[in-house]
């Protein structure tokens, strides 16, 4: 008998649950040479916010012991061209959910930036990135502040009629009181965790690696620290959770999801291994197998 790997995320149906990460995969399209998208899940799509962006200086990405580090700066084309060109083109050729990554910098541009997105009839799910500085109040990040993730979800709940997943930042103090401070507001999944904030120095140059100092740290290093994040929102939450950080193989995404995951995201590794995720679909069947499995929907959350 065949293995049933489908799950379902806020309403949406995916054949499996392995998604690319925001900002590991591009507009889906890059990648559609290299293999059949079809067999992916999902996509999320690389961040977008309102308007362009050039994003930050170079160098911005390093690698490290673990991982990489980077500091990209959501470089992208704006959510009017997300719209009228990236997602059209991606749905084309790829018939699975197609996730939109949605970053602002104020409440009014994430909300606004969602009604646009919300148009969009091939976009199934909206990602919102509350990793981002709010401008308004003295660059914390929205996602560090219950209050201030509560406000962005609420007011992008207002501007569309789509399903809204909040990814989390973890370089937080406590994941849950985030977590429910979005669930409460009317978020309809969440997705964690986002890169964990790190740096490097050039012990040669005697400067940092990066031209912005800092960046999101991801990679295989953080697959704990998600794991565990992943784990205490499942329990704590009760809508859906997307697992992401540090997933690079079969067994990654099945531990994700006994730790409560329903849908897992490949970042990091698909950067090592543009392949990374059709191997990772192709072999959990396998893994299945020898773990005595039938269906992924019944090793959600057993731990």
């Amino acid at each position: 008998m065949g293995k049933d790997l489908s799950v379902r995320v806020c309403g949406v149906k995916l054949r499996n649950p392995v998604i690319p990460a925001s900002g590991t995969f591009g507009f889906g399209l890059e990648a559609a040479d290299w293999f059949d998208l079809n067999v992916l899940g999902g996509i999320s799509l690389k961040g977008t916010t309102l308007e362009a962006r050039p994003g930050n200086p170079t160098p911005r990405i390093a690698e490290c012991a673990g991982g990489m580090l980077n500091a990209v700066g959501l470089q992208n084309p704006g959510v009017e061209a997300l719209v009228a060109e990236r997602v059209p083109a991606l749905r084309a050729c790829y018939g699975g959910a197609i996730i939109a990554n949605i970053s602002g910098f104020s409440v009014e541009e994430y909300a606004q930036a969602c009604a646009v997105a919300d148009r969009c009839a091939d976009i199934d799910l909206i990602e919102l990135n509350v990793s981002c500085p709010n401008v308004r109040h003295g660059g914390m990040a929205f996602g560090t502040d219950p209050k201030s993730a509560a406000a962005v979800t609420e007011a992008v709940k207002n501007a569309t009629r789509k399903p809204v997943l909040v990814k989390l930042s973890p370089n937080v103090t406590d994941i849950v009181a985030i977590a429910q401070a979005c669930a409460d507001a009317g978020a309809d999944g969440l997705v964690l965790i986002n890169t964990l904030l790190g740096m490097r120095i050039d012990i040669k140059t005697r400067r940092p690696v990066l031209a912005n100092t800092t960046g999101g740290y991801s990679g295989p290093g953080v697959f704990p620290v998600a794991v565990r994040m992943v784990w205490q929102v499942a329990r704590a939450c009760s809508i859906p959770v997307v697992g992401c950080g540090g997933v690079a193989s079969a067994e990654d995404v099945i531990e994700m999801m006994m730790a409560g995951a329903t849908a897992v995201q490949v970042g990091s590794e698909n950067l090592r291994d543009p392949l990374a995720c059709p191997r990772i679909v192709a072999e959990l069947p396998e893994v299945m197998d020898r773990l005595g499995i039938d269906s992924l929907k019944d090793i959600i959350g057993i731990v």
